[in-house]
C-alpha cells in the first residue's frame, strides 16, 4: 500500500504542467485598481476577474456576470454568477461589486481608473446576486467601464490604508491563477485556481522568470526554457535558426500600442508650440521603424490605433525638414551660439526604447539640438520621474484597449494627481469634444468627433508619436489549442494544453 501510495505521488507530481514566461520588470502593486504598470497589470490579470470582458473577436461577454441589459439608456442590470468563490473560499456576490465601485471612485486610492466611473449616478445591489447601475446620462461606454477588475469586500474593508496594504503583495481574487509566490527581483508563481469558476485550467501553473535584460529572456527562448516570448525584429531577421524555428511558432500582428516622446507642459522649454513643431520636424520616423522593425512596424500618425472609429486617415506625420525646424527655433530665440537643449527621461528595460531615444538624439542634433539622455529601472523611473512630472521629456509608449477613450489621456481632468494625464497637455477645445464624445451613442458621430479630437492633438504636439511595434509572440509548439486572435495568442489560456 505504501508503495502504492508513492507511485500514485510520483505521477502526480510528473504530471503537472508549468507555463514558463518571462517579466523585465517588478510589478508594484498587485491591486488592480491601483496597477498602473504594465508589469503589474500583466500579474493581477491572471487573479482578477471583471463582469465583463473581450472575447477572442473583440466582442463583449460576461464574464463575472451571467448576464446583463439594458432597461433604458441609463439604466443596466447585471446578473452575477452564482457560486464562484475568492481564492481564499469566499463567496463571490454583488456586495463586492458594490464595495469596488466605492474604493474606486473614494478618495482613499490614487487611480487613474477611477475616470471610467466618473458618469456613474448610483450602483445598487438589489439582492446578493443582482446589481442595478444608473448613469448620469448616456455613455459610449457604458459597459466597458464594467471591465474593471472586482475586489474583495472582505478583507479590503478591514485595511486602513489600501494604497500600502499588504493585499497588493498577496492578492486573493478569483482569476484562473492564484499567485503561489512574489518577492521583489525574484521569480513569480501562480497556481492554477482549482476552483475557478470557467473550469479549472488545463496547465497547473505558471512561473514568470525575472529578466530585466531583454538578451537573457532571448538566450532562454533560445534554450527552450520560456513556453512564451516576445522576439525584436532583429532576433527574427537575423538571429533564429532552424532549432528555434522547429521548437516554436511565430504568431505576428500589429500591436495595440505606440510609442511616443512626450514634453512636460508644466516646463517653460515647451510652451511655446514653434519648439515643439521644430522637434517635431527633425525627427525622421521612417528612419526610426527602418532601423528598429525591418519592416516590422510602421509610423505612428496619431494617439488612436489604425482599424479604430477614432483614427484619421487624413493625418500623417510629418516629413523631416532640418531647414525649417532650425527656422522655427531660430524664431523661438535658440541658435547655435544658444542652443535649444533638453534632457529625455525612458526606461533602461526596454531595449529598443532606449535605441529609439539614441537615434532621437541623433536626428535632433542636426538642427542644432542638444540632447541629454538618462535610461532608469522601470519602477524607479515610474514612481520617482513619470508620476510625479519630475522630467522634461520622457520616451513612453501606451497600449490601447479596443475602444478608444481619449479621457484618462488627453482630458485636463487627467493630469491630476495619479492621472495618466503626466505631460499636463491641455486645450478647452479637445477638452469639450471629449466630453461630447462621451453622451455619444451614434457610432458615426463618435467617429467624426474623435478624428477632430486625432488632427487637434497631432497639431499641438504635446506628444511627438513615433512608431507602432508589431508584436511578434513565440509559443512552443508542444501546446495544444494555441490560436491568433484580434486581443493576442494568450486569450484562450484555460484551454491550452501543455504535455
Amino acid at each position: 500500500m505504501k508503495y502504492l501510495i508513492l507511485s500514485i505521488f510520483f505521477t502526480l507530481t510528473i504530471s503537472a504542467s508549468t507555463l514558463h514566461l518571462s517579466i523585465s520588470s517588478n510589478p508594484s502593486k498587485l491591486n488592480p485598481l491601483i496597477a498602473t504598470d504594465s508589469a503589474s497589470g500583466e500579474i493581477s490579470s491572471w487573479i482578477f476577474d471583471a463582469l465583463l470582458a473581450y472575447d477572442k473577436d473583440g466582442k463583449i461577454e460576461p464574464r463575472l456576470a451571467k448576464s446583463y441589459h439594458f432597461v433604458d439608456d441609463t439604466t443596466l442590470i447585471f446578473k452575477l454568477r452564482e457560486g464562484v468563490h475568492w481564492s481564499d473560499g469566499t463567496i463571490f456576490n454583488a456586495q463586492d461589486v458594490l464595495y469596488t465601485y466605492k474604493l474606486i471612485t473614494s478618495p482613499k486610492i490614487y487611480t487613474p481608473y477611477s475616470s471610467e466611473f466618473r458618469y456613474v449616478k448610483s450602483v445598487k445591489a438589489i439582492d446578493d446576486f443582482t446589481i442595478e447601475v444608473k448613469y448620469k446620462k448616456p455613455y459610449f461606454k457604458a459597459l466597458q467601464t464594467w471591465m474593471t477588475d472586482i475586489v474583495p469586500k472582505h478583507i479590503l474593508k478591514k485595511q486602513d490604508d489600501i494604497m500600502t496594504s499588504s493585499f497588493n503583495q498577496h492578492p486573493i481574487g478569483t482569476g484562473m491563477y492564484m499567485l503561489k509566490g512574489f518577492e521583489i527581483s525574484k521569480d513569480i508563481k501562480l497556481d492554477a485556481n482549482p476552483d475557478y469558476f470557467r473550469g479549472k485550467a488545463h496547465i497547473d501553473k505558471i512561473i514568470y522568470h525575472f529578466m530585466p535584460d531583454p538578451s537573457t529572456q532571448f538566450l532562454m527562448l533560445r534554450s527552450h526554457k520560456l513556453d512564451v516570448g516576445s522576439l525584436t525584429p532583429l532576433q527574427i531577421e537575423r538571429q533564429l535558426d532552424s532549432d528555434f524555428k522547429k521548437y516554436y511558432k511565430i504568431y505576428e500582428k500589429i500591436a495595440q500600442s505606440y510609442t511616443y516622446l512626450g514634453f512636460n507642459f508644466k516646463n517653460p522649454k515647451f510652451k511655446d508650440p514653434r519648439v515643439r513643431e521644430a522637434l517635431s520636424l527633425a525627427i525622421d520616423r521612417q528612419e526610426l521603424v527602418d532601423i528598429l522593425f525591418f519592416g516590422h512596424g510602421q509610423v505612428c500618425n496619431g494617439p488612436f490605433m489604425p482599424g479604430t472609429f477614432a483614427y484619421n486617415k487624413n493625418i500623417k506625420a510629418p516629413k523631416q525638414n532640418i531647414k525649417k525646424a532650425i527656422s522655427l527655433l531660430k524664431e523661438a530665440g535658440y541658435d547655435k551660439k544658444h542652443p535649444f537643449s533638453f534632457e529625455i527621461v525612458t526606461n533602461s528595460n526596454n531595449q529598443i526604447r532606449v535605441y529609439a531615444t539614441q537615434i532621437i538624439q541623433h536626428q535632433l542634433q542636426k538642427a542644432g539640438v542638444k540632447v541629454t539622455i538618462r535610461t532608469m529601472e522601470w519602477q524607479a523611473f515610474l514612481n520617482t520621474v513619470v508620476m510625479p512630472k519630475k522630467f522634461e521629456a520622457v520616451v513612453l509608449g501606451w497600449g490601447l484597449g479596443l475602444m478608444p477613450d481619449a479621457y484618462s489621456i488627453w482630458h485636463s481632468e487627467g493630469s491630476k494627481k495619479g492621472g495618466f494625464n503626466f505631460i499636463s497637455y491641455k486645450n478647452k477645445t479637445v477638452d469639450t469634444l471629449i466630453k461630447k464624445a462621451e453622451g455619444t451613442i451614434d457610432q458615426k458621430k463618435l467617429g467624426e468627433i474623435y478624428q477632430k479630437i486625432f488632427a487637434l492633438i497631432v497639431n499641438d504636439n504635446p506628444y511627438l508619436f513615433l512608431y507602432i511595434p508589431n508584436a511578434i509572440t513565440v509559443v512552443n509548439k508542444d501546446i495544444k489549442n494555441v490560436s491568433q486572435s484580434i486581443i493576442g495568442v494568450m486569450h484562450n489560456v484555460n484551454d491550452w494544453i501543455k504535455p
